[in-house]
């Protein structure tokens, strides 16, 4: 569903892609951007699709992940407000080899390819913002595939809640999960069954605690260093 872009809340001003642009040329990109409405669970494109645009995140989340031929998922990454998708299609021509999810209500600024290609012609600052993205991308992929080839569950697990926005509490530093414990698991390359196992035994431990659905309390910040291999 479409929707009209408020002036005041340009979706492309949250875009690190667009950072460099001044106001004007920022309401000039906006104007050829597509504002779209999603709904938690849909579905943007599935394996194989065509994909010829680039779509922001304005507002919400998406999963973007892998289904194997079993059946089961993994997650790959979540993109969060300012992040992209659609780009592989773009500088490759490649269809997608996996699917992209909304995980709750938000909004998104869709361009064509073809509008993206002009404004990188115009602008090479978004190319290059384009390619550090990537590469940022790239080097989070290698550090969790080294993470799950030498790293036990738990120490992943410690240093998952580790990286998590954190606000100070009287008990310690309290994160909200951003995802489902199952979708946790598949991003941390464990099964959910361990994952709960590893967080009761973080909690027994006197590391963490839990408080309600997708809270956590990390007590000691000390031993989840420990545990993780960044002390």
């Amino acid at each position: 569903m479409e929707l009209p872009l408020a002036q005041d809340d340009l979706c492309v001003a949250r875009v690190p892609l667009f950072r460099g642009l001044t106001r004007t040329e920022q309401e000039h990109v906006a104007a050829l951007a597509r504002p779209t409405r999603i709904t938690r669970g849909e579905a943007l494109y599935i394996p194989g699709a065509d994909v010829s645009q680039l779509m922001v995140v304005h507002t919400g989340r998406l999963k973007i992940s892998r289904v194997g031929v079993d059946g089961r998922e993994q997650v790959v990454r979540v993109l969060e407000p300012g992040d992209f998708v659609g780009e592989s299609a773009f500088l490759t021509g490649a269809r997608p080899d996996h699917q992209a999810v909304a995980l709750e209500d938000g909004s998104l600024c869709v361009f064509r390819h073809g509008d993206v290609a002009a404004l990188v012609r115009e602008h090479p600052s978004i190319g290059l913002h384009m390619l550090q993205e990537l590469s940022r991308r790239l080097e989070e992929t290698e550090a969790r595939l080294a993470s799950v080839v030498s790293l036990d569950v738990s120490a992943r697990l410690a240093d998952y809640l580790l990286g998590l926005p954190a606000r100070r509490s009287a008990d310690g530093l309290t994160v909200r999960l951003p995802l489902a414990k199952k979708d946790i698991a598949s991003l941390l390359g464990t099964t959910p069954e361990s994952l709960s196992r590893q967080l009761r035994r973080l909690a027994e431990a006197g590391l963490v605690s839990e408080h309600g659905p997708g809270l956590v309390t990390i007590a000691d910040v000390d031993g989840l260093l420990a545990l993780s291999g960044d002390d």
